[in-house]
């Protein structure tokens, strides 16, 4: 196969992989403004989303590897439907069953920002922190929209359970950033 895909090409082929049995022929696949929208809308509660431009370049190698199929629609604008291949969900497969569990690298300005408080002081951390708890209030209720999306639909149980999760993830950071409030006085 040459090149091995990135995390993000096989984040992207994972988005893909919920289309492949819901589409009518005629809207078989995404364009890769969906699939950014998609990526927009659900790996950013627990991944990076991708950038546009990122989005494209990587639609561009999968389908150089045979893992997307493109279709051409001609119209007043040219668009590219992409779709997963069966090699696609093959290696998709494989990377899913092969690949070793990585420990997540916590990469959290806010943490980081906190550490160098000696620097501002007290009611600047207070200030940091608050601030940090309304984006937390707001990426909660913006991830339970999504959670609420899902319902119980066998089809996408996967996702749903990834939701619960973020949600979680999001009470408790709420939670050990109350108590730092707490700490500093």
């Amino acid at each position: 196969m040459g090149q091995v895909p990135t995390a993000t090409a096989y984040a992207l082929l994972g988005l893909l992989t919920f289309d492949r049995d819901n589409a009518e022929p005629d809207d078989a696949g995404l364009t890769g403004y969906e699939l950014k929208q998609r990526a927009d809308n659900t790996l950013r509660f627990y991944w990076v989303s991708p950038a546009t431009s990122q989005v494209y370049s990587e639609l561009r190698r999968l389908e150089t590897l045979g893992l997307v199929h493109a279709d051409v629609r001609p119209g007043r604008r040219t668009t590219k439907r992409y779709r997963i291949t069966a090699e696609g969900v093959a290696t998709l497969r494989e990377w899913l069953r092969t690949t070793d569990t990585d420990f997540p690298v916590l990469k959290h300005p806010v943490a980081l920002r906190l550490m160098l408080g000696h620097l501002t002081g007290a009611d600047q951390m207070r200030g940091l922190l608050e601030d940090y708890l309304d984006q937390l209030g707001r990426r909660r209720h913006e991830l339970g929209a999504v959670r609420a999306s899902l319902g119980d639909d066998e089809r996408v149980r996967y996702p749903a359970l990834v939701a619960d999760w973020g949600l979680s993830y999001y009470r408790d950071e709420e939670r050990t950033v109350r108590r730092l409030l707490g700490r500093l006085g």
